[in-house]
């Protein structure tokens, strides 16, 4: 099974629009990949808390069947925890999950 994480750092509402949303909905559709997580890590948590867009995008993203999850410790930083869980995201620490992923035979790339 193939699985892959997208960490998604940038707070650049291009880099979403442009390369991370577009890849993931293509990915999932043409089966590139068996399963995909989209993790919000750092400024994209900002960016994803008050972008009507970027929340559509997300949203779409999850319908898709795409697991969105984001970093505690950031959205906490941010003061967003609490719109990101009434999007649906996944809000936990990510230290240790993420470090696993990396560990693991999953594959992560990073915006």
């Amino acid at each position: 099974m193939s699985k892959l994480h997208v960490l998604w750092t940038s707070g650049e509402k291009e880099v979403a629009m442009k390369v991370i949303f577009p890849y993931l909905i293509n990915a999932k559709a043409n089966g590139w990949w068996d399963d995909i997580n989209l993790i919000i890590w750092g400024p994209s948590a900002r960016l994803a808390s008050t972008d009507l867009e970027i929340d559509q995008q997300l949203k779409d993203t999850m319908d898709s069947g795409i697991t969105v999850e984001a970093c505690q410790a950031c959205t906490d930083a941010y003061r967003v925890t609490e719109k990101l869980i009434s999007l649906g995201i996944l809000v936990r620490y990510m230290g240790a999950p993420f470090t696993e992923y990396l560990k693991g035979q999953d594959q992560v790339v990073t915006f």
